[in-house]
């Protein structure tokens, strides 16, 4: 009878659970494809760049966060995170050199390799999302899917972005307090039944029994502290904003049982210093870690005992003090205070984001009309949900810099809440009965019934659109630039420098160039000699700077390499990458100049590639078939030609199709002197 009920159950879900699986599959897939999108410089330059120059010896750049006069990150969870696996991928590349004669050593692996790892700690957040719905008996089914569907988790889920570790942590945080606060309230029932049978008893034998039974009831009082004590370290030391969020959580730990006959504010306070106590070994261990790495402590200072407080760094706390500094938040840049509310929480979760604000907004009013009747209980999972979306937003709110990676932690409450919308539709707005004018202001302004079909498959399409824009689209072509660099230029001996010129684009990560470091200190193993390698590759970042700008930067780098070439035979190449939608602007920057000696051309396009510091330009015909070298334009450069009277609308409307096209590319161009008889190769 079981079997048969268990099999109902199981055929009944079975499209959820086919759905999901194939998402979490298509999941791992994308990591392989790979995902050519580049969202933020923080993805690379605060773990991989780093720990790819510390275990290959490669070129790369340490940024000021890593700086070991203030250093403000820790390197212990990107050491165990990045690190070790990169370890463990030089380990097992020596075999597949060895057996296959396949090197693993390439752009790619360094790309693919630490996202793999990431994408499945992403599967932490489905796992505690499933725990905390079972242990709630609340439909797990459709969250599910909403979690493996968002892009949230298709593409930040497998970047090495803190925030994404934040968001993890804070998954696992959630569901141990969630899990905990069922088995306190299933105890702290059994222990007021017990108590209140026991003062009504009236025969000592009677009292007995019931105090035995109580007695025999489990602790819950102090269940998983040492846990949830050291998750918040390590969320801290990984980004100390893991205060915001997991505040709120931890508070409804302390808070369970709170107002019964067996839990009184003694036990809110003892369940503090348990806490604080637990805390202390992971606390000791991060600081002496990064003390170690940064070079404030050392293991002889340790064996002779010569350690004092100028010894340890603690990296939260020069995190807090940084940017506690709003002159410092705003060098990133400043927004207003309400972007995280009105933008970056729809952009992220689009209808579920604008259903949760809408949905705190009427708890608010409700509030406010004292309906207290129809709010969630103060120790109720809604209530932990909502407070774990809404307090750390509010903080978060404060702090001038804000980008929508910080609000990663926000996806497993809002998914629990509101994830059900997709399955059985948007309710429009319900009579408060508080005012008349507010309710019917309400009433016009907000949605109306918006069936659960209809929810979906906007979910669905939206997700989709935003998967591919950052997840192949957004600077996608940067990866692909550098590893065309590393495989066909760098690869020759014959080129002593190899110099880059980047503009409109994020900064590069120079592991990706597998350029073994300049800095590390070599031995001749004949003469014993100490030396360092000769720098040979250069790269100059320009950003946004102007076209013609930009030029004239390449006219003095370019000036500076031919004189070298003449004293001392240095040999060089010099290369720009750029947007495809400046390919006109640069052409005309090269016909500004009035200069004959300069020339450039084309050597690659990468698609996808969408810069927004240059958007394409929608309105010029048929840029990318401009010559890259305006002096050898003429009359059958199609920009200058006329349209001939035959041409149909079809044939016009698919040119201007392809121009546009063709803009959402980056270009890879080689500058060189003009010389008689000379061609660029």
């Amino acid at each position: 009878m079981q079997l048969k009920k268990y099999i109902k159950i199981i055929q009944r879900n079975d499209k959820s659970i086919r759905t999901y699986f194939v998402l979490a599959i298509v999941r791992v897939l994308l990591v392989f494809i790979p995902q050519f999108g580049y969202i933020h410089p923080d993805e690379f330059f605060q773990s991989m760049e780093v720990m790819a120059g510390d275990e290959y010896g490669l070129e790369h750049t340490r940024t000021w966060e890593f700086n070991t006069t203030f250093p403000i990150r820790s390197i212990v969870v990107p050491y165990f995170c990045v690190k070790i696996p990169l370890n463990f991928l030089k380990f097992i590349t020596l075999y597949v050199r060895y057996y296959f004669q396949i090197d693993l050593r390439t752009s790619y692996a360094l790309l693919v390799f630490p996202r793999l790892i990431m994408v499945l700690f992403s599967f932490v957040n489905d796992w505690s999302l499933f725990r905390i719905c079972k242990s709630h008996g609340v439909n797990y089914e459709i969250r599910m899917v909403a979690m493996a569907s968002s892009f949230v988790i298709l593409v930040f889920g497998s970047r090495t972005f803190s925030n994404t570790i934040e968001m993890g942590l804070c998954s696992v945080l959630l569901y141990i307090v969630a899990d905990t606060m069922v088995h306190s309230n299933t105890v702290i029932f059994q222990a007021d039944f017990l108590q209140t049978k026991y003062d009504a008893a009236e025969t000592t034998v009677e009292k007995v029994k019931l105090y035995k039974m109580k007695s025999s009831l489990p602790n819950h009082s102090f269940n998983n502290c040492w846990l949830i004590a050291t998750i918040c370290v390590v969320g801290v030391f990984n980004r100390p904003t893991f205060l915001f969020f997991g505040m709120p959580i931890v508070f409804f730990w302390l808070l369970r049982g709170m107002g019964t006959k067996t839990v009184s504010f003694m036990d809110f306070n003892l369940r503090i210093c348990a806490l604080v106590v637990s805390a202390i070994p992971s606390l000791i261990f991060f600081i002496i870690m990064d003390s170690l790495y940064f070079g404030y402590l050392s293991l002889s200072d340790i064996h002779v005992m010569d350690v004092g407080i100028d010894n340890f760094v603690v990296t939260p706390l020069n995190f807090i003090r940084y940017n506690i500094d709003p002159q410092n938040t705003a060098q990133h840049g400043v927004h207003p205070k309400y972007l995280h509310i009105l933008v970056n929480i729809p952009l992220l979760y689009n209808i579920l984001g604008v259903v949760s604000i809408f949905s705190f907004g009427s708890m608010i009013y409700r509030f406010c009309c004292a309906d207290y009747k129809n709010l969630p209980r103060a120790q109720s999972i809604i209530a932990l949900m909502t407070a774990a979306i809404f307090v750390p937003l509010g903080f978060l709110s404060l702090i001038n810099h804000q980008e929508p990676r910080f609000l990663l932690p926000l996806t497993i409450p809002i998914i629990f809440l509101h994830a059900t919308k997709l399955q059985n539709g948007i309710r429009g707005y319900q009579s408060m009965n508080c005012n008349r004018i507010v309710d019917f202001i309400c009433s016009k302004l907000f949605f109306k019934n918006i069936a659960g079909a209809t929810v979906l498959r906007h979910w669905y399409i939206i997700n989709i659109i935003l998967t591919f824009f950052f997840g192949f689209l957004h600077q996608g072509g940067v990866f692909q630039m550098a590893n065309q660099i590393s495989n066909s230029v760098l690869v020759h001996d014959n080129v002593t420098h190899v110099h880059l010129v980047t503009s409109h684009i994020y900064n590069v990560p120079l592991s990706f160039f597998f350029i073994p470091s300049t800095k590390t200190i070599l031995t001749n193993h004949e003469t014993g000699q100490k030396y360092r390698r000769n720098k040979r590759f250069f790269l100059y970042e320009y950003g946004g700077m102007d076209v013609d700008e930009l030029y004239r930067k390449m006219k003095i780098i370019l000036d500076y390499n031919e004189m070298k070439l003449a004293t001392a035979n240095q040999k060089y190449q010099l290369y720009l990458t750029i947007p495809t939608s400046l390919t006109e602007d640069l052409s005309l920057a090269f016909w500004r100049s009035n200069s004959t000696v300069m020339k450039h051309e084309r050597v690659k396009v990468f698609y996808p590639h969408l810069s927004t510091e240059a958007l394409p330009k929608f309105s010029i015909k048929h840029p990318t078939e401009i010559k890259t070298d305006v002096f050898d334009l003429d009359e059958k450069c199609s920009l200058y030609e006329k349209e001939s009277s035959d041409d149909s609308m079809v044939s016009i409307a698919i040119k201007q199709f392809s121009s546009i096209v063709h803009q959402f590319g980056l270009a890879l161009y080689r500058i060189d002197v003009r010389r008689k008889g000379h061609s660029i190769k």
